[in-house]
């Protein structure tokens, strides 16, 4: 089909429902406590029936009882073409009632805003994947590519009952993707000025969440002890925190710097062997907020565990990094982890996900650039790299190349990265709907 007849086929129900959807599913509490506490069934048989209710058949998936994930493939016009797969995570992170502005699992839709836990992370998403897709069968739309949909337990987690089962177990459901695309991208960023900016992610740093252990000798408070493992473990974390990393620019960051650069008009040679990136980051405004998390490695103590009693030194000590290393920087990471914990400190991974970098001059990223920019003429597309990461980790062990798009068209004000996993999270009604037109214009021409 040429791109002039495809149909734009987002009519109202489309719009209704992607709000509904939304609201929906944020009052299915799909919290997601950690090691294994989780239980996404409610979730995925609501999508389920969902998609069976417009003819499309889904599979439920589960590695045990309780932590679903749902599979469904939509055929496409052209065989020829490679499949694209779209995926969601059903599970949240948890929310405490008491903090929030309105119950985070009320779905509440309160002055053109939806509230609650899941409302951009990613509950939002799921739905508007549903509104399309829906809205295609009632019309009978069929896209040039076969599409994949999964809707995934255990995002939140370690992925082990979700994309990383899928990946394992059931790797013949995706045959024929070689891309996809998730969360956390296409929304809008306001970079001063007027100026709005869409980034779409093409890479993702990977995830190196460390457990770092001291040993020593067990004693009384009161003797001196050279050999205290909570000083050993102190002195090691104290290391971490303050080392500077040094500057590493992956392909798509050096796309990213780029085009941000000749956005503000500002002169930039990444590829210069004196190139200073934080000099660039400082002419950037607000934009550089995209950029500055992604341009190095990074190590963040988060936990200490030690001791029982004041007056006791403890024979051993525990502490929690959170690492992230840029494709291309693990020997790096690795090697840097060994000086700063030192002889008396070991350490290992308590949980390891590996970087992703994805090009940005393919068909299909200029296609999720023209269709953002083709509902929000006047705003431009870029590429970035996400600090964090996604299941398109594993997805990635297919061979699936992973893009974050999942579009929303914002006002000026509304900060989206902040409210990830935060108290009052939420999702403008207007925002759903130029996501759900985007992603139908998108995933029709892809």
């Amino acid at each position: 089909m040429a791109d002039a007849d495809r149909a734009e086929v987002i009519d109202a129900q489309a719009l209704e429902e992607v709000v509904r959807f939304t609201s929906d599913l944020i009052r299915i509490d799909t919290t997601n406590r950690g090691g294994g506490d989780c239980s996404e069934r409610p979730a995925a048989e609501y999508v389920a029936e969902m998609l069976g209710d417009v003819e499309i058949e889904p599979t439920l998936l589960e590695r045990s009882p309780g932590r679903t994930n749902v599979v469904a493939r939509i055929e496409g016009t052209d065989p020829s073409a490679p499949a694209l797969l779209v995926h969601g995570h059903l599970d949240v992170v948890p929310a405490e009632p008491a903090d929030w502005t309105v119950h985070p699992f009320s779905g509440e839709v309160r002055d053109g805003v939806v509230w609650g836990r899941g409302a951009i992370d990613m509950k939002d998403m799921d739905a508007m994947v549903l509104a399309v897709v829906r809205a295609w069968a009632r019309t009978g739309v069929r896209p040039r590519r076969d599409i994949v949909l999964a809707f995934t337990a255990d995002e939140e987690d370690s992925a082990a009952w979700g994309a990383g089962f899928l990946a394992d177990r059931h790797a013949g459901l995706f045959e024929g993707c070689t891309e996809g695309i998730s969360e956390s991208g296409a929304f809008t960023f306001h970079a001063g000025s007027g100026m709005r900016i869409y980034p779409i992610a093409a890479g993702e740093r990977g995830t190196a969440w460390l457990k770092l252990t001291a040993h020593g000798r067990a004693g009384h408070g009161s003797k001196v002890n050279r050999d205290n493992a909570v000083s050993r473990l102190a002195a090691a974390v104290a290391r971490i925190g303050e080392h500077s990393w040094p500057v590493r620019l992956t392909p798509t960051v050096k796309s990213a710097l780029t085009e941000l650069a000749a956005l503000q008009g500002v002169p930039a040679e990444v590829d210069a062997p004196d190139f200073d990136v934080d000099a660039l980051l400082a002419k950037l405004g607000p934009a550089a907020a995209l950029i500055e998390p992604t341009v190095r490695n990074s190590a963040n103590p988060t936990v200490l565990e030690a001791g029982y009693k004041v007056n006791v030194i403890p024979g051993s000590a525990t502490a929690y990094v959170d690492g992230r290393m840029l494709p291309g920087g693990e020997e790096e990471f690795h090697d840097t982890l060994d000086r700063l914990t030192g002889p008396d400190v070991e350490w290992e991974f308590h949980h390891r996900e590996r970087p992703l970098e994805a090009p940005v001059d393919t068909p299909t990223y200029r296609a999720m650039r023209a269709a953002v920019e083709h509902f929000d003429p006047g705003a431009r597309a870029v590429p970035y790299c996400m600090s964090g990461g996604t299941d398109a980790k594993q997805f990635s062990r297919l061979g699936i190349a992973g893009y974050g798009f999942s579009p929303l068209r914002l006002p000026e004000g509304f900060d989206y990265q902040a409210l990830y996993h935060a108290v009052d999270e939420r999702v403008p009604v207007e925002a759903l709907h130029f996501g759900v037109r985007v992603l139908d214009h998108f995933l029709q021409r892809a």
